[in-house]
């Protein structure tokens, strides 16, 4: 396991799928982790079990859609540990319907969420790193990201803007030895899939030659990777996590 030892995390959307997983995993890992979600029920349950664990976490109530609770949760974070190594923007939501029957408050409240709320998370968090002149970025984006998917054309393009955020700050932030990179999660296993149609991930797992839906753990276990020393001259790189569901 890469230690994480001494380093300060905080997670987005921390409260289920694959942001509980990461937050227990980074605390797995050694890190101290500012966990922040919407639902505080969730996560101080998610924090109970950081503690249980042995390690140290702290519950942050935070809509990502909301600038000021942003700034106020960052805050938080900052004054209860008193620096932040690690940023993952993971919180994301979903409105499907097809492209002409979209309704412009879907449109805007995915993208809202999605990419405003991670590049609005990012400034917050790159005001601490810069000063530190080290960090961690990780962005959760998305395999339809790359592949496209219908009836998600607002998710599809945040997630797809999240990939270009990566990049540019990448390039904007690599002098400060702070690295931004991403993963692209395929077909995992976590609430935002559980209501699909069994006939939908009948489907679906025909696309995927490992032939199996993936799990929050193995994704949580490749955003430990990114945020370790061991990944240090990794920057501006999407790793995909989708059982080969889409090869670059």
């Amino acid at each position: 396991m890469f230690s994480l030892k001494d380093r300060v995390a905080l997670v987005t959307g921390a409260s289920q799928g694959i942001g509980r997983a990461t937050s227990l995993a980074l605390a797995r890992a050694g890190a101290k982790v500012a966990a922040a979600a919407r639902n505080a029920e969730k996560l101080a349950g998610v924090v109970r079990e950081i503690a249980a664990a042995g390690g140290e976490g702290l519950a942050v109530p935070m809509d990502v859609a909301d600038p000021e609770q942003i700034k106020r949760g960052f805050r938080q974070a900052l004054e209860r540990f008193g620096r932040l190594d690690i940023l993952v923007n993971n919180a994301g939501v979903n409105r499907d319907a097809l492209a002409v029957r979209m309704k412009l408050d879907d449109w805007e409240a995915v993208l809202r969420t999605n990419l405003t709320g991670a590049h609005l998370c990012l400034q917050q968090a790159l005001a601490a790193m810069l000063r530190q002149r080290s960090g961690r970025i990780i962005n959760v984006t998305s395999v339809v990201a790359q592949t496209g998917n219908a009836g998600q054309a607002n998710y599809v393009a945040a997630k797809a803007g999240l990939i270009g955020l990566t990049k540019a700050i990448a390039i904007e932030v690599a002098s400060r030895n702070i690295t931004v990179n991403a993963v692209a999660p395929g077909f995992i296993a976590t609430p935002m899939t559980d209501p699909l149609p069994q006939k939908a991930k009948d489907e679906l797992l025909t696309r995927i030659p490992l032939g199996r839906m993936g799990t929050d753990a193995e994704v949580a276990a490749a955003i430990v990777f990114l945020a370790s020393e061991e990944a240090g001259y990794i920057t501006g790189h999407v790793l995909d996590i989708n059982g080969g569901m889409y090869m670059a």
